[in-house]
């Protein structure tokens, strides 16, 4: 997946409104920490989340998403009459069916010749997102491209803290249901346009992507649960994005050292601690959100990337890697020529 004449135009992030701490989460789990002799707060202790973000109740998830791309929109001073494909690729939706994709194109009230759809990968499916625009982009297709994204995990988070005050709750259900506390909610949007059309955008090169789905029952989740083997994900997660930075390195002549930029999905600091270690990578170039966000899923890249742009951290010409691991297992990197 490399691409000639691609560049991002604009990128935008949008943050939820109300700010719940760990120490609050940990305070109301307090007779189930007492039940089974938990000590400290593994959300600080371990995973490194100080807090995270929530939407307004009855937020949906295109409303955040719509919020995003107009942010975006506007950054990039472009006709919305020129887009000419939507993805959205959030793991929260607003309903089975239709596409969340459609009330996003509805809410910005996009011309009937743009295509939408959502795709689904878990916390990959903004990279694939931008990698499905950028083949259209290339092939000279469309003009203008835009990948949205809203997480919503208020719900899940609630129903978890309720399930886990249940009498009969074991310490193995408190381990496997612990990543739903994790979660955060968050918006993004990107446009993406043609080089020829864009000549001072920034070059999206494409990547590389492995795949080791053999071990797709590591995480399960549902819209009121989610269960994951948070020990063996983050084990088999490693290996397989060893083995993708391994054929980054060949396809994209990476060295650790030349990226001036490494931004990951961000789980928790447990993660990316383990992605620095892994890759021998410079701690200070990868930007930290999960102290403040926890895991906003796919959300996460975008959103790090348009923080570290706004923060004015990014320079003309500086190299961007981006980095995605997805529950099934999948794993995506590629960079950008800032």
């Amino acid at each position: 997946m490399l691409f000639d004449n691609v560049v991002i135009k604009s990128v935008a992030s949008v943050d939820a409104p109300h700010t719940v701490t760990s120490e609050e989460i940990r305070e109301r789990l307090a007779p189930t920490f007492k039940k089974l002799r938990l000590r400290g707060n593994p959300l600080i202790d371990l995973a490194g989340i100080e807090e995270r973000r929530f939407w307004d109740e009855g937020v949906l998830p295109s409303q955040a998403a719509t919020m995003a791309a107009e942010k975006a929109l506007a950054r990039a001073d472009i006709d919305p009459d020129r887009v000419g494909i939507l993805i959205n690729t959030s793991v929260s939706r607003d309903f089975l069916e239709p596409s969340t994709a459609c009330m996003v194109h509805g809410n910005l009230k996009l011309p009937n010749t743009c295509e939408s759809f959502d795709v689904g990968n878990a916390c990959l499916a903004f990279i694939n997102g931008m990698n499905i625009a950028a083949h259209m982009l290339d092939r000279g297709e469309i003009d203008y491209a835009l990948i949205v994204n809203a997480e919503n995990s208020r719900e899940i988070n609630e129903i978890t803290i309720n399930r886990l005050l249940e009498p009969k709750v074991t310490r193995k259900q408190f381990k496997s249901e612990f990543a739903s506390l994790t979660l955060g909610c968050g918006a993004a949007a990107m446009i993406m346009s043609r080089g020829d059309l864009e000549p001072d955008g920034h070059q999206y090169k494409g990547g590389v992507s492995r795949a080791a789905t053999e071990f797709n029952n590591l995480c399960r989740g549902w819209n009121h649960q989610m269960w994951t083997d948070t020990k063996s994900l983050l084990r088999e997660g490693m290996k397989l994005a060893g083995a993708t930075y391994s054929t980054a390195r060949q396809v994209l002549g990476w060295v650790a050292n030349e990226l001036d930029h490494v931004v990951i999905h961000q789980v928790s600091r447990v993660h990316t601690e383990a992605f620095i270690r892994a890759f021998g990578v410079q701690p200070e170039r990868v930007y930290r959100i999960f102290p403040k966000f926890g895991n906003i899923g796919p959300a996460s890249i975008p959103t790090v990337l348009s923080k570290i742009v706004d923060e004015n951290r990014i320079q003309r010409g500086d190299k961007v890697a981006l980095m995605g691991i997805g529950s099934g297992l999948n794993c995506c990197m590629a960079e950008v020529i800032w």
